[in-house]
């Protein structure tokens, strides 16, 4: 099992493969579908993004609201297909990982590619189990979407599987 930890330059995930078993400890952020199209329509118009995603990670999720004495709530991965639209600007300017579930259409395979990132794969359905490895939450941009807003979670040994990696090697071709 292969240890990441802080922010993801590009020498970090050269080496990783598909399949590859990662614990991951540092920040993520989380953005969906909503923040997604927030964030291009502010790089289209030149403008710049109210957080930095360069050598970040962005988690496709929308966390549950924390129960009392808790961190966070359920925070499983959602349906990464649907983000793919808007990847590839994401990816050119500086984003390094994403965390999500499901396959990527060949655009967002060849942005990974291309700019040297990984997509990661978690554990479908274990959304509160992943919960016990998010150590802090803070809203960062966006409030008004809820639980689509975006927040920086400060994770320890947050289970990961490569699903791509830089070299384009794809576990869903296999």
């Amino acid at each position: 099992m292969k240890k990441l930890n802080g922010i993801l330059a590009k020498n970090k995930i050269k080496d990783l493969r598909c399949g590859q078993e990662v614990l991951y400890t540092g920040m993520i952020y989380t953005a969906r579908d909503q923040a997604h199209k927030r964030f291009s329509e502010m790089l289209r118009k030149g403008k710049k993004l109210p957080v930095d995603i360069k050598e970040q990670i962005i988690y496709y999720c929308g966390p549950n609201p924390a129960a009392k004495g808790k961190v966070i709530g359920s925070c499983g991965p959602t349906t990464s297909s649907r983000m793919d639209e808007l990847t590839p600007v994401l990816l050119k300017n500086g984003l390094r990982a994403m965390i999500g579930k499901g396959e990527r259409s060949k655009e967002v395979v060849a942005a990974i590619k291309q700019y040297k990132a990984v997509y990661f794969t978690t554990y479908a359905g274990c959304g509160a189990l992943l919960s016990g490895r998010v150590k802090k939450k803070k809203t960062v941009c966006f409030k008004d979407l809820g639980a689509e807003a975006v927040f920086a979670l400060e994770v320890e040994d947050f289970p990961l599987i490569v699903a791509i990696d830089a070299c384009g090697g794809n576990i869903y071709d296999k």
